[in-house]
C-alpha cells in the first residue's frame, strides 16, 4: 500500500486496472511520462516530454495477463538470466517479471522527477522456486532520464548466486539504420553460434539475428539512430555483462507476441545484466544493487 504521507507527496501518478485485473501506475510529471505494470514492476513506457519519438518499444501484440510476461519495455530478469541452470520447467529469465509487486512509495522530487519504489511480494510460486530468504526492491526515478536500481538483499544464513538484468527494448527507426557503440574490443559469447566466444572489432551493425552476451564489461553503450536523429545512452553500475539482441525475420515468426510482420525492425535490446561467469554472489546480510540509467539526446 502507498502511505497517506506519500500520496500527499506525489501528485503526478494514478493507478488503473485492465479487464483482466492487472494494475498499472501512470506517471505524468513536468519532465516525462511513464507507465509501469505492477505485475513484474514492468516499465512499459517512458518518454521525456521534449523527445519526439517513443524511447521504449512495446509490442502491439503484448500480452496483459496474469503470470505472463509483457513483450517490450523493461522486463526484470531475476534471479537467473536465460534458462534456469537445472530445471527447464521454471520461467526463463526468472520469475520477477511475472509475479505481483507492491508499490511502497511514490514521491515527487525537487527538480520535477518522480520516484517510485516497488517491493516483490512473496508468493507460493516464489517459495517453490527458491530455497533462500531475500528481499527485492526496485526503485525507478522518472524524469528527463530514467534511473533504475534493483536491490537484492540476502536474508538467509548462506550466500546465494544470482543472474539478473534489465532486458530493455528500445524503440528505433529501423534495425539497419542504427549502430551500437561502446563494446569495441570486448569478448562476447554468441548464442547463435553455440555460445562460442569471439572479440567485437567495431561498432555493432545489424543484418541478421543477433544474440550476444558481452562479458566483463562495465562500459556505457550508445545507440546511434540516424533515422530518428538521436542517440540513446545506456549507463550502468554493478553490471559486468551487456546483452545485445534482435530476433530478425525468421526467429520472429516463432514469437506470437512480437507484433506485426515487420514490427521487430523497430526495436533493439541493449541489456544491462550479470550473466554466465558474471553472475553475482550475494552474502548473508549483504545487498547488491544493479543500476542503469537511460538518456536520450536528439541531434
Amino acid at each position: 500500500m502507498i502511505s497517506e504521507k506519500n500520496i500527499t507527496a506525489a501528485e503526478s501518478y494514478k493507478i488503473t486496472q485492465n479487464e483482466t485485473g492487472l494494475k498499472f501506475i501512470t506517471i505524468d510529471n513536468e519532465l516525462a511520462s511513464a507507465k509501469i505494470a505492477l505485475q513484474g514492476a514492468h516499465i512499459m513506457q517512458w518518454k521525456p516530454h521534449d523527445i519526439k519519438n517513443e524511447v521504449l518499444w512495446l509490442s502491439s501484440n503484448a500480452r496483459y495477463m496474469h503470470g505472463r510476461s509483457i513483450r517490450g519495455g523493461v522486463p526484470i530478469c531475476w534471479p537467473w538470466f536465460g534458462a534456469h541452470p537445472t530445471d527447464g520447467s521454471f520461467c526463463p529469465h526468472g520469475f520477477a517479471r511475472v509475479i505481483p509487486w507492491r508499490i511502497n512509495e511514490v514521491v515527487d522530487l525537487e527538480g520535477g522527477a518522480t520516484k517510485v519504489i516497488f517491493v516483490m511480494l512473496p508468493t507460493p510460486e516464489v517459495n517453490r522456486q527458491l530455497s533462500y530468504q531475500f528481499n527485492l526492491e526496485f526503485s525507478i526515478t522518472i524524469g528527463s532520464s530514467i534511473h533504475l536500481d534493483l536491490k537484492t538483499t540476502n536474508l538467509s544464513e548462506q550466500p546465494f548466486l544470482i543472474g539478473e538484468g534489465y532486458h530493455t527494448y528500445f524503440e528505433i527507426s529501423d534495425i539497419e539504420n542504427i549502430e551500437v557503440a561502446g563494446l569495441e574490443d570486448k569478448i562476447y559469447s554468441d548464442k547463435a553460434r553455440e555460445y562460442k566466444k569471439f572479440t567485437q572489432e567495431d561498432q555493432i551493425k545489424f543484418d541478421a539475428e543477433f544474440d550476444r552476451v558481452y562479458l566483463n564489461t562495465k562500459e556505457t553503450c550508445v545507440i546511434h539512430d540516424e533515422g530518428f536523429n538521436r542517440k540513446i545512452t545506456v549507463q550502468k553500475q554493478n553490471s559486468e555483462s551487456t546483452v545485445i539482441w534482435t530476433p530478425w525475420d525468421k526467429k520472429v515468426k516463432t514469437m506470437a507476441d512480437m507484433g506485426t510482420e515487420n514490427e521487430w525492425r523497430k526495436m533493439i535490446c541493449v541489456e544491462s545484466v550479470n550473466a554466465l561467469e558474471n553472475s553475482v554472489m550475494v552474502y548473508p546480510n549483504q545487498s547488491h544493487n544493479l543500476i542503469a540509467e537511460y538518456l536520450v539526446q536528439e541531434y
